[in-house]
């Protein structure tokens, strides 16, 4: 995903000014290290599943002041350092752009997003 390239499709849909006063972006990478124990990570294996990010953005996009959410996740075997997890989240104010975003978050990377590390033998 090319972030200000979505950032400035997001500022030109109908509604946006007047909707809209906050912005949040992920950009999750692969780590080099596994996030438990922190043994190195040589790469991961990712996919995803397209039409459940869909249902979830659309489902968060009811949320109180919620104007548009554009998620992408990228699939195959990364390596560290690789994009994987594009979030944007355009809302009103504060309080509901980082809530609803904290939660799109938590329930892509559980529902959606499945990963595999690959350490080195």
């Amino acid at each position: 995903m090319d972030i200000n390239k979505t950032l400035q499709e997001l500022k030109a849909r109908p509604g946006f000014a007047d909707h809209v006063g906050m912005m949040l972006v992920h950009n999750g990478v692969v780590r080099a290290w596994s996030r438990g124990d922190h043994a190195p990570v040589t790469a991961v294996q990712v996919s995803h599943d397209t039409a459940k990010m869909d249902a979830i953005c659309r489902e968060m996009e009811k949320q109180p002041g919620i104007f548009a959410i554009v998620a992408q996740a990228e699939e195959g075997l990364l390596k560290p350092g690789d994009d994987l997890l594009f979030l944007v989240v355009a809302g009103d104010i504060r309080e509901h752009v980082k809530a609803t975003f904290a939660e799109l978050l938590d329930r892509i990377k559980a529902e959606a997003v499945i990963k595999q590390e690959i350490h080195d033998a």
